[in-house]
This record gives C-alpha cells, sequence and structure tokens, in this order.
C-alpha cells in the first residue's frame, strides 16, 4: 500500500467530454461577461484560451494566477483583474451549465472512502488552471468533498502546469512526499503518467483516456475506474 494518492480531475475522478464541457463552459461565461465587462465574445475566449496557454508554459517564476491576469488583460485591453471576485461568483453559480459536460462514476467515492478509511494522504493533482471555486465545484460533481483532500492544486497556489515535472516537484515538496511512495492516477497519458519520470507509481485511468500521440499504453498499470477500485481492494 501506497502512502500517498495523488488523482487528476477531470476525466478521472470526474468523467468528462472535454469538448462538450469547454463549449458549455465558454458559452456560459460570455452570457456572463461580456454584458458585465463589455468585452466582445470573440476577445473573451481569446483571453481565457490565451491565459489557459500561458499558465502551460509558466516557468515557475510566478503564479499561474498571476500569469493568467496578466495575459487576460492584455488581450482584453483592460484590467480584468477588478473582476476576479465576479469570476469566483460565477464559478460558485453560472458554471453548473458546464455539468451536463461531464458525467458519474460512484466508484470515485468508493475509492476515496476506502483510502479515507486506510489513513493515507489524498491529494487531488489536477492542472492548476482554475481558481480555488471551480475546482472545488467541480470536485462535488463528482460526488466528494474538498475536505476530504488535504491538498488540491489550483491556479493560484501553483506556478507551473502538466505536464512539466516541476508541477510534481512542487507537490512533492510543499506535501513533503516521496515519489515512490506515491500513486498518481489519471486518464492523460502525457499529464499524468509522466509523474513516473520522477519515480511515481502510476495508474492510467481508461474510462476517458486522453491519448495525443497513441501511446502503447501497456507500459503503464492501466483499467477502468472500476478496475483501478478493484486493485485497491487487493492491496
Amino acid at each position: 500500500m501506497y502512502k500517498n494518492y495523488l488523482f487528476d480531475l477531470d476525466g478521472t475522478l470526474l468523467p468528462m467530454d472535454m469538448r462538450k464541457f469547454t463549449e458549455l463552459y465558454l458559452q456560459a461565461l460570455c452570457r456572463r461577461f461580456v454584458p458585465e465587462t463589455g468585452v466582445d465574445a470573440k476577445t473573451l475566449v481569446k483571453a481565457v484560451w490565451n491565459g489557459a496557454g500561458a499558465m502551460a508554459r509558466n516557468d515557475g517564476m510566478r503564479l499561474n494566477s498571476e500569469i493568467f491576469w496578466k495575459t487576460m488583460n492584455t488581450v482584453c485591453n483592460r484590467d480584468m483583474r477588478v473582476f476576479s471576485d465576479d469570476f469566483d461568483d460565477f464559478y460558485r453559480n453560472e458554471f453548473i451549465e458546464a455539468k451536463k459536460g461531464t458525467g458519474f462514476t460512484p466508484y470515485a467515492k468508493k475509492t476515496i472512502d476506502l483510502l479515507k478509511s486506510r489513513g493515507v494522504r489524498l491529494i487531488v493533482a489536477t492542472n492548476p488552471i482554475f481558481p480555488k471555486a471551480a475546482t472545488y465545484r467541480r470536485i462535488e460533481w463528482a460526488g466528494l468533498n474538498p475536505n476530504d483532500f488535504e491538498y488540491i492544486t489550483v491556479y493560484d497556489n501553483c506556478s507551473s502546469c502538466k505536464p512539466n515535472l516541476n508541477y510534481y516537484a512542487d507537490i512533492c515538496s510543499f506535501c513533503g512526499i516521496k515519489p515512490e511512495e506515491s500513486l498518481m492516477t489519471g486518464n492523460d497519458v502525457d499529464e499524468d503518467m509522466c509523474a513516473s519520470r520522477l519515480g511515481f507509481n502510476t495508474f492510467l485511468i481508461t474510462d476517458c483516456l486522453i491519448n495525443r500521440k497513441n501511446k502503447d499504453i501497456s507500459v503503464y498499470r492501466n483499467g477502468s475506474f472500476k478496475d483501478y477500485y478493484e486493485f485497491l481492494l487487493n492491496q
């Protein structure tokens, strides 16, 4: 049994049709903020995408949130950070529209309950491109409580993104854990399984598999979330 269990969120704990989720999310975002900010929909969507891209390239010198808002300001040609509280309100309310692009697996809660009963450490290692309000909401959609986890990566506590190995190294440093005593579980071959390069044990969830380069996944322990739960039962 491992001491530490790290979980990706989107497509792992929370089954997801990424294309549908993104479309619904951006539509809801524009309905709220085009009239509120005076920025047209095309520019607003471009700003969000550019912000996500800038966070993905973050060199670790600044928090992802700082990178995001700086990019938003540049693309929108105005100070968008004055709306940061409004964005949090959006994620607590209108963001619910994007839930239609997600699914549900009972094995997420079964797994977390099982691991909690064993007293191990639980971490949500989701790509930190969203603020706390958005990430906590998606955890709730998965039927889980954010309080189940001792650490959750969000855009204002991280300064890198997957698949940058600094992302995983920072988790180890912040939480005081060792990769070889940990299991990283996710659905993305590139972004989640790369943790093995730091010495993490891994499990690839195949229900919502993302394998952009058609890599041979047999090199990783893999299976459905049901398979994963049964794997843990036998540990």
